[in-house]
Protein backbone atom coordinates (compact mmCIF):
# COMPACT_ATOMS: atom_id res chain seq x y z
CA UNK A 1 0.00 0.00 0.00
CA UNK A 2 1.48 3.70 -0.90
CA UNK A 3 1.00 6.22 1.17
CA UNK A 4 1.88 9.81 1.39
CA UNK A 5 4.17 12.50 4.14
CA UNK A 6 4.54 15.68 4.16
CA UNK A 7 5.92 18.21 6.23
CA UNK A 8 8.76 20.90 7.04
CA UNK A 9 12.51 20.42 8.05
CA UNK A 10 15.23 21.98 9.78
CA UNK A 11 18.62 21.68 8.34
CA UNK A 12 22.46 23.02 9.24
CA UNK A 13 24.81 23.07 6.67
CA UNK A 14 28.67 22.18 7.89
CA UNK A 15 32.19 21.97 5.55
CA UNK A 16 33.89 18.74 5.38
CA UNK A 17 37.47 18.45 3.99
CA UNK A 18 37.43 18.28 0.35
CA UNK A 19 37.59 15.34 -1.73
CA UNK A 20 40.09 14.86 -4.38
CA UNK A 21 39.25 14.15 -7.57
CA UNK A 22 43.08 14.43 -9.11
CA UNK A 23 44.55 16.40 -11.06
CA UNK A 24 44.29 19.15 -8.30
CA UNK A 25 40.63 18.78 -8.79
CA UNK A 26 38.47 19.06 -5.37
CA UNK A 27 34.77 17.95 -5.19
CA UNK A 28 32.97 19.92 -1.89
CA UNK A 29 32.12 17.70 0.91
CA UNK A 30 29.58 18.89 3.25
CA UNK A 31 27.85 17.14 5.90
CA UNK A 32 23.84 18.53 7.01
CA UNK A 33 22.09 17.81 9.94
CA UNK A 34 18.20 17.41 9.44
CA UNK A 35 14.92 17.55 11.51
CA UNK A 36 11.94 16.85 9.98
CA UNK A 37 8.43 17.29 11.47
CA UNK A 38 5.40 16.27 10.82
CA UNK A 39 4.22 11.64 9.98
CA UNK A 40 7.77 11.84 9.44
CA UNK A 41 9.28 12.68 13.20
CA UNK A 42 12.94 12.32 12.50
CA UNK A 43 16.41 13.29 12.66
CA UNK A 44 19.34 12.67 9.72
CA UNK A 45 22.63 13.23 8.58
CA UNK A 46 23.86 13.71 4.88
CA UNK A 47 27.45 13.28 3.60
CA UNK A 48 27.56 15.29 -0.17
CA UNK A 49 29.48 15.25 -2.60
CA UNK A 50 29.38 18.20 -5.20
CA UNK A 51 30.76 19.92 -8.13
CA UNK A 52 30.85 22.84 -10.33
CA UNK A 53 31.20 23.24 -14.19
CA UNK A 54 32.65 26.31 -16.09
CA UNK A 55 29.54 26.96 -17.37
CA UNK A 56 27.15 28.97 -14.71
CA UNK A 57 24.75 27.14 -13.51
CA UNK A 58 25.50 23.43 -14.55
CA UNK A 59 27.19 21.71 -11.43
CA UNK A 60 25.80 18.02 -9.34
CA UNK A 61 25.84 16.52 -6.19
CA UNK A 62 25.37 12.87 -5.02
CA UNK A 63 24.92 12.18 -0.90
CA UNK A 64 23.79 8.99 1.46
CA UNK A 65 21.47 9.89 4.13
CA UNK A 66 20.65 8.72 7.09
CA UNK A 67 16.92 9.15 8.58
CA UNK A 68 16.22 7.74 11.92
CA UNK A 69 12.69 8.36 14.19
CA UNK A 70 8.99 7.74 13.13
CA UNK A 71 7.26 7.51 10.20
CA UNK A 72 3.46 7.32 11.07
CA UNK A 73 4.23 5.87 14.47
CA UNK A 74 6.94 3.22 13.22
CA UNK A 75 9.76 3.52 14.42
CA UNK A 76 13.33 2.48 13.03
CA UNK A 77 16.07 3.89 10.40
CA UNK A 78 16.41 4.04 6.68
CA UNK A 79 19.05 5.78 3.90
CA UNK A 80 17.82 7.45 1.28
CA UNK A 81 19.99 8.38 -1.81
CA UNK A 82 20.87 11.66 -3.63
CA UNK A 83 21.00 12.72 -6.90
CA UNK A 84 21.05 16.41 -8.10
CA UNK A 85 21.86 17.65 -11.57
CA UNK A 86 21.93 21.71 -12.17
CA UNK A 87 21.78 21.60 -16.16
CA UNK A 88 22.92 25.59 -17.02
CA UNK A 89 20.14 26.53 -14.18
CA UNK A 90 17.47 23.97 -14.42
CA UNK A 91 17.46 21.46 -11.48
CA UNK A 92 16.59 17.74 -11.28
CA UNK A 93 16.64 15.84 -7.92
CA UNK A 94 16.44 11.82 -7.68
CA UNK A 95 16.24 10.61 -4.32
CA UNK A 96 15.36 7.63 -2.90
CA UNK A 97 15.02 5.21 0.05
CA UNK A 98 17.56 2.34 -0.30
CA UNK A 99 16.31 -1.20 -1.03
CA UNK A 100 16.27 -3.29 2.40
CA UNK A 101 17.50 -0.50 4.17
CA UNK A 102 14.78 -0.14 6.56
CA UNK A 103 15.08 -1.12 9.95
CA UNK A 104 13.04 -2.09 13.09
CA UNK A 105 9.38 -0.89 12.47
CA UNK A 106 10.75 0.84 8.91
CA UNK A 107 12.08 -2.55 7.58
CA UNK A 108 10.66 -3.49 3.87
CA UNK A 109 9.93 0.18 3.39
CA UNK A 110 10.44 1.65 -0.36
CA UNK A 111 9.86 5.27 -1.54
CA UNK A 112 10.91 8.37 -2.97
CA UNK A 113 11.33 11.65 -1.36
CA UNK A 114 10.82 15.25 -2.90
CA UNK A 115 12.46 18.27 -1.52
CA UNK A 116 11.09 22.02 -1.93
CA UNK A 117 12.16 25.06 -0.58
CA UNK A 118 9.87 27.89 -0.18
CA UNK A 119 10.51 31.33 1.22
CA UNK A 120 13.61 29.95 2.38
CA UNK A 121 11.37 26.94 4.44
CA UNK A 122 12.30 23.27 3.53
CA UNK A 123 9.72 20.61 2.70
CA UNK A 124 9.64 17.30 2.14
CA UNK A 125 7.16 15.16 0.54
CA UNK A 126 7.72 10.95 1.29
CA UNK A 127 5.83 8.57 -1.34
CA UNK A 128 6.39 5.37 0.65
CA UNK A 129 5.36 1.57 0.96
CA UNK A 130 6.35 -0.54 3.51
CA UNK A 131 6.50 -4.48 2.87
CA UNK A 132 7.24 -6.06 5.85
CA UNK A 133 7.98 -9.77 3.39
CA UNK A 134 11.01 -7.66 1.84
Amino acid sequence: MSRQVKGEFDVKRSMEPSCDMGDEVQAGHFRFDKRFHGDLDAVSVVHMLAVMTDVEGSAAYVAIERIAGRLHGRTGTFFAQHSGIMDRGTPTLSLTVVPDSGTDGLAGLSGRMAIDIVDGKHYYTLDYSLDPDR
